[in-house]
């Protein structure tokens, strides 16, 4: 267990969490990071975000002889870049979608009209979670084409993009520990892209979550286990990319089981972690010790027989422009014990929690079911008030059926 927690930049939940210390360093300024964790002889460092893993965070901190997990700057390319992912899954045999990728409008659109829609649209690097754009028609897919390449919607990140066929099926969220050659699962879990009820709207980075779901029997677990992780970090390591660190697959499970990449991501999955942590009853340093020190085999994780479920709370407008600095009313309100508000886009100023991003906190709850867990969730979130603020009021219904 760790006595002290210092979180760079933190949030206002992080500020008032008892053992917890902000640290005003901007997440991707490496240099300063190195140097506070040298200075304040830092035991260990655990990597949050996506951007730091894939400017290379680990390699400085190794090379700066820091404990640090997470993936090395080459391996982080799994999540930093999309047609680096997905030309990496079809040389080493893992499903995913059909895919082609494009620098050149006018090649990519000469290609949307030969595959015609509903395709997948992605920006090929980081994007905050906001550029897979899913067109179901052929404007869409050309406004998208258009937005990427041609008008700069997401920066440099869109200077690539892949554009792959729409897969069918049911979604589900795989996280594991990963030490180089062994892998350990978490609890599984599913979360909600869409910003509206129903599966609507535009993709956001997760508007809620929920574990374990239903969908993972230990029949599609092996299946997972034995055609996308195994097979992803054998193939890291055959290109000379030993793995380190929480390696996430998004998948798509199809109606006959096959377990599809979406994507992966480098890191542990928002809002999943949430849900995720809530039923974890092994220390969690404990297990990221034993990855560090290549010893996963020998360990196992414990879980809370009760279900865990996440609902993001959203400023307005997201995943668009939204206000910064709304009074957040309740956020720091005491709660029962088997629910947990979790801050993300929130500052602290004197007795105020402030809004600070586009998907502001994410209230969990414990429950002896899905159901339970989802009934307390969103009790507890009717109690936070966000003027503008809006949230998801179906996370979890479809696994309550």
């Amino acid at each position: 267990m760790a006595e002290r927690v210092f979180v760079a930049p933190g949030n206002g939940g992080t500020a008032t969490e008892t053992g917890v210390e902000n640290v005003p360093i901007d997440a991707t300024d490496i240099d300063a990071l190195v140097a506070f964790a040298t200075d304040a002889r830092i035991e260990l460092t655990i990597i949050g975000p996506e951007a730091p893993l894939v400017a290379g965070v680990v390699d400085a901190f190794a090379a700066a002889g820091l404990r640090c997990f997470g993936p090395r700057q080459a391996a982080a390319r799994l999540e930093g870049s999309k047609a680096f992912a997905k030309d990496f899954m079809v040389r080493h045999g893992i499903p995913t979608a059909h895919h082609r990728s494009f620098s050149d409008p006018v090649a990519a659109l000469e290609h949307l009209h030969a595959v015609g829609a509903p395709v997948v649209v992605k920006a090929d690097g980081l994007a905050a979670g906001k550029g897979v754009i899913l067109a179901e028609d052929m404007a869409t897919a050309e406004a998208a084409v258009q937005d990427m390449l041609s008008g700069n919607r997401f920066g440099t990140a869109g200077n690539m993009v892949v554009i792959e066929a729409w897969l069918r099926g049911r979604e589900v969220s795989f996280i594991a520990l990963v030490d180089g050659e062994d892998i350990l699962p978490l609890a599984s879990s599913q979360d909600h892209k869409a910003r509206d009820d129903g599966g609507r709207g535009p993709n956001t980075g997760g508007m809620g979550a929920f574990s374990p779901s239903p969908l993972v029997t230990p029949a599609l677990e092996r299946r997972i286990m034995d055609e996308v992780m195994r097979p992803t970090v054998a193939g890291l390591a055959a290109d000379g990319l030993r793995y380190v660190g929480f390696l996430y697959a998004g998948l798509m499970i199809t109606e006959d089981g096959t377990p599809y990449v979406l994507e992966y991501n480098c890191r542990l999955g928002d809002p999943e972690t949430q849900p995720i942590l809530m039923r974890l009853e092994s220390d969690l340093l404990g297990l990221i010790d034993a990855a560090l020190t290549g010893n996963l085999a020998s360990m196992s994780a414990q879980w809370r027989t009760e279900a865990a479920l996440g609902v993001v709370l959203a400023s307005g407008g997201y995943p668009g422009k939204y206000a910064k600095g709304l009074v957040l009313k309740g956020a720091l309100d005491p709660q029962p014990p088997d629910v947990k508000v979790f801050h993300a886009g929130t500052a602290l100023r004197e007795t105020d929690i402030l809004s600070d991003g586009g998907r502001v906190l994410c209230v969990t709850a414990l429950g002896a079911d899905i159901a339970q867990a989802r009934s307390r969730a969103y009790a507890a979130l009717g109690n936070i008030g966000l003027t503008g603020g809006f949230y998801r009021s179906d996370i979890g219904l479809s696994a309550t059926a």
